[in-house]
């Protein structure tokens, strides 16, 4: 099964979604159905203008709906305030020719108040569909999709504010160059710069935001040669190990579990979980591990860590709310059937949810004889039925 489709591999790209979903101050029980919608490809002939968005997305009528999103633009007084925080570092433009976005130029714009990114009320969409909810799914859809746009080129986001790249570079040049007639302005003579009494006096810029944790660890140093026999490891094995404590550093970056919180089962579905076919039979056969057992922890590490491997290996009782309301969820979402209720699990046709001891739905999806976990959890049923 295909991992599932993320928006935003830039740190700018998710930058665009972290504001959709926190700052713009849009309905949150929609924009989960925005994502589904993005990621099943029904968006299509998207266009981002200058502070506009226009796309169709396939709904449940034979026609594509038409969607249109204007976006808030700067007026002349605001945009000579942001184009003033570029150019205040020589670094901020040469790392737009770069294709980046400096993570202290959008900071330093959002404190003198042109803030690249969408805040509340600066989206206005419309849709041509009857659902009068604001976002509808298929503007969310939209989006997302966005964040591709703005992972490509991060001028998209100064073209969304009303001025395409090239005019924006073409008055970061004008404010460089001195006007005709006027000579360039030199350093006075005898200027060494600041004493260390004035440096001291100076009031502190802002600290950049580290960057985010990588997505994935990165590979280990090869090794030349392998450690002597009498050891019995190969450089193979150890790099294998060195691996292993890339990713554990990188879990605990962003807060995961470490290995002395896991069990037996979690840590090997853990490991299992960054390693090939032929690599996951090797483990699971030194583990005393049916293979097919373990790449299927694995696949369920993948998509949803401890959480996805514990519905995966058990069944529980829970009480009786969470599964009520799950029930109606599945029989209002259109699918063939009524849903089946046992224990923790709810299937109808071809999905099935698990309610999980973390309090949380899982989704997953028939495959042959077997159910394959379909993606990360989430706190409500909703967002996985449809």
């Amino acid at each position: 099964m295909a991992p599932r489709r993320n928006f935003g591999t830039t740190w700018w790209g998710r930058a665009w979604v972290d504001a959709l979903e926190q700052r713009a101050k849009l309905d949150p029980n929609r924009l989960p159905r925005g994502r589904t919608y993005a990621r099943k490809g029904t968006v299509s002939e998207l266009h981002v203008g200058a502070g506009a968005v226009g796309a169709r997305v396939r709904g449940s009528r034979p026609q594509p709906y038409k969607v249109t999103i204007t976006m808030r633009t700067f007026t002349d007084g605001e945009w000579d305030t942001l184009l003033g925080v570029v150019g205040t570092q020589l670094g901020h433009a040469a790392a737009l020719l770069d294709g980046e976005l400096p993570g202290a130029l959008t900071e330093q714009a959002r404190e003198a108040g042109v803030d690249l990114l969408p805040g509340p009320g600066d989206l206005r969409p419309r849709c041509s569909c009857p659902d009068s909810a604001n976002p509808c799914k298929h503007v969310a859809a939209v989006y997302y999709l966005v964040a591709d746009e703005v992972d490509r080129d991060p001028f998209t986001l100064f073209l969304l504010r009303g001025r395409p790249r090239a005019d924006v570079l073409a008055e970061l040049r004008a404010r460089r160059s001195p006007a005709r007639g006027e000579k360039p302005k030199l350093p006075k003579r005898g200027d060494e710069g600041l004493t260390p009494q004035a440096a001291y006096a100076r009031r502190p810029g802002a600290i950049p935001a580290l960057p985010p944790p990588p997505r994935v660890a990165g590979p280990p140093a090869v090794l030349d040669l392998d450690p002597p026999p009498s050891t019995g490891w190969t450089a193979a094995a150890l790099s294998g190990l060195a691996a292993d404590a890339a990713s554990l550093a990188r879990d605990l970056l962003v807060g995961g579990a470490t290995a002395a919180e896991l069990t037996f089962e979690e840590d090997l579905a853990r490991r299992a979980a960054g390693r090939s076919g032929a690599e996951v039979t090797a483990l699971a056969t030194a583990a005393g591990v049916p293979p097919r057992d373990l790449a299927r922890w694995a696949e369920a590490w993948r998509e949803a860590g401890r959480g996805g491997l514990a519905v995966l290996r058990e069944s529980w009782q829970p009480g009786p709310g969470p599964l009520s309301e799950a029930q109606t969820v599945l029989a209002d979402s259109g699918l063939p059937g009524a849903p089946r209720v046992w224990r923790n699990r709810l299937t109808q046709g071809e999905l099935q949810l698990r309610y999980g001891r973390d309090a949380r739905w899982y989704r997953f999806i028939r495959s042959g004889t077997e159910w394959r976990l379909d993606g990360p959890p989430s706190a409500s049923p909703v967002d996985l039925a449809y």
